[in-house]
């Protein structure tokens, strides 16, 4: 039995980070999640960090491998936000937002996660991306270029430090049954559903499967992988 993975999940107090954290904790690794205020879901380690300042996210790193009681062996940047508008009426403020979110703090992170990594000889860093990212979606200008930076940044990370025993793959998923999506109009929901080949929205532990399997022994070999799972909607993107 491989020993329990120290692994690090930011934006982990809901949603998919939320369902991505469990499942770790669930398999017997050691979990921290990072949240921007409150307190952690009940039965998680949590430690508050905003992504946007990079003296948050080490002060972040720190606390959370004192927690874990060692370095980070796993990364999932998964912490991210929206500011939706039409390419016209969209403010700079929107568009950077969203881009020292999704983008700058994945790098943040990563940039802070690889210094234990490197000395262990191992790691593995996953970057939470989106079928938009690649498919392109109108009124998510930002939104769409912050996500597909990600497989740059996935790439460049895994040339420069991939001899190292560290990987950086994306996983891209597309719609996923959430509370979000569960009030949307049934019309939208409908014509969502009829460009996606599987027929449904996908389950967030379906998410969480991609990620723990990329974060494995198994997936050594695999680095620089853009992963969907998004029912097909991306096909060829």
């Amino acid at each position: 039995m491989a020993d329990p993975l120290n692994v690090l999940i930011t934006g982990g107090n809901r949603g998919i980070g939320l369902t991505i954290a469990r499942a770790f904790q669930d398999a017997g690794d050691n979990v921290v999640i990072t949240h921007r205020s409150g307190e952690p879901p009940e039965g998680l380690q949590g430690v508050i960090c905003e992504v946007t300042d990079s003296d948050s996210v080490n002060a972040a790193f720190s606390v959370a491998e004192e927690k874990l009681g060692g370095p980070i062996d796993v990364l999932v940047a998964n912490a991210g936000i929206t500011r939706d508008g039409l390419l016209m009426r969209m403010s700079d403020e929107d568009f950077d937002a969203v881009i020292d979110t999704n983008l700058a703090g994945a790098f943040r992170c990563a940039r802070r996660a690889s210094k234990g990594m490197i000395k262990l000889r191992r790691g593995r860093i996953i970057f939470i991306s989106s079928v938009v990212g690649l498919y392109g979606s109108a009124g998510q200008a930002n939104y769409s270029a912050s996500k597909s930076a990600l497989v740059g940044l996935a790439r460049s990370i895994s040339r420069e430090l991939g001899g190292r025993g560290i990987t950086a793959n994306v996983i891209a998923p597309g719609f996923v049954e959430t509370d979000m999506t569960a009030e949307l109009p049934e019309d939208l929901k409908k014509t969502y559903l009829a460009g996606i080949p599987a027929g449904r929205f996908a389950f967030s532990h379906e998410v969480a499967a991609a990620v723990r399997f990329i974060a494995s022994v198994d997936a050594a070999y695999i680095t620089g992988a853009v992963i969907p799972v998004d029912g097909g909607l991306g096909m060829g993107h």
